[in-house]
């Protein structure tokens, strides 16, 4: 029995071992595992799929994409995190699998600092804050001031409790001072539908659906929610810009890694990203989906995460959300 386990011991080690010293000049020599916590044509995959093509394109190896869903993303974070650090596994990290599901809950399955590998950020995608064309707000200005005149009759959908869009509302209400009933809704088509026909007064709606409806006159566009203006949508302000400075809600999106990958692999994933995320195709394939690139350090990717979660649980408490 001994003797065994000093041979388990001994290939653990060794396997270990192995990982620590590969070097990226012979990194990847096979497909990589891209896993992806939200479905198929969810915003998140068709960007983790414009992102992957374009890195198997500069690699040489094609990059996989796994959608791994449940339990609102953690099942496939989770994933990333128990993975082998030989990297041959990348995931798709984002402000809702690991920003918001820790802000929510003490007992995560994983520690979205600590059990991963940051390697870049890719960038975000701040949402546009539409109304009934009816309700007669031209500006973020005109809505704040219908709110005051009405406290408590205004309403803004989101596509669930305690998801980005609701806290974001959350968020824009406590800036401006002003009572605005949230309605939850199934799915952000439901809201829409009702926004619409008027049966709902105001959203933080994702970019990329909802444009042709700005378009068309059926909703009305006040400002988005990043911290600068929208590529897809430069005339919009932000809503720091009219008059709420440091406002700042988006659905951010980077990549990382199995906790002890190889440095010199998440060295060249970083650079790889940064030069595929600088081409003009990548930069207009992801702007067409209503999302601006924005690479960084694996340093500063972690430094986000860590203080994203501090922020939304400040706002988590003092409103009294709970997931559900």
């Amino acid at each position: 029995m001994i003797r065994i386990a000093l041979m388990l011991l001994f290939t653990a080690s060794s396997l270990t071992g192995a990982f620590a010293q590969v070097p990226d000049t012979v990194w990847p020599t096979r497909p990589v595992r891209f896993m992806v916590p939200f479905p198929a044509g969810s915003s998140t995959d068709v960007v983790a799929r414009i992102v992957g093509n374009m890195l198997s394109l500069r690699l040489g190896a094609q990059f996989v994409i796994d959608n791994r869903v449940g339990a609102s993303g953690i099942l496939g974070s989770e994933a990333v995190a128990r993975a082998a650090p030989d990297g041959y596994t990348i995931g798709l990290a984002s402000a809702s699998t690991h920003t918001l599901a820790p802000s929510l809950s003490a007992k995560l399955s994983y520690d979205p600092v600590k059990d991963f590998a940051p390697v870049s950020m890719i960038g975000s995608s701040p949402y546009v804050m539409v109304t009934y064309p009816g309700l007669g707000a031209n500006s973020v200005q005109d809505f704040i001031a219908l709110t005051k005149a009405k406290p408590g009759v205004l309403t803004y959908g989101s596509a669930g409790p305690a998801s980005l869009a609701h806290l974001a509302g959350v968020l824009f209400a406590n800036a401006a001072g002003a009572q605005i009933i949230h309605v939850p809704y199934k799915s952000t088509a439901q809201s829409v539908t009702d926004l619409i026909t008027g049966r709902l007064d105001m959203q933080f709606a994702t970019i990329a659906p909802t444009l042709p409806l700005i378009r068309s006159g059926q909703l009305r566009a006040l400002a988005v929610t990043g911290e600068k203006r929208s590529g897809t949508m430069s005339e919009l302000p932000t809503v720091a810009e009219t008059g709420f400075p440091g406002y700042e809600a988006s659905l951010w999106m980077g990549i990382v890694m199995p906790p002890a990958t190889p440095a010199g692999i998440i060295a060249r994933l970083n650079r790889t990203l940064i030069e595929v995320l600088a081409t003009k195709d990548a930069k207009d394939a992801l702007t067409a989906q209503g999302f601006d690139t924005q690479t960084s350090t694996p340093e500063a990717l972690r430094a986000r995460i860590a203080s994203d979660i501090q922020r939304w649980r400040t706002v988590i408490v003092a409103a009294g959300i709970q997931a559900e």
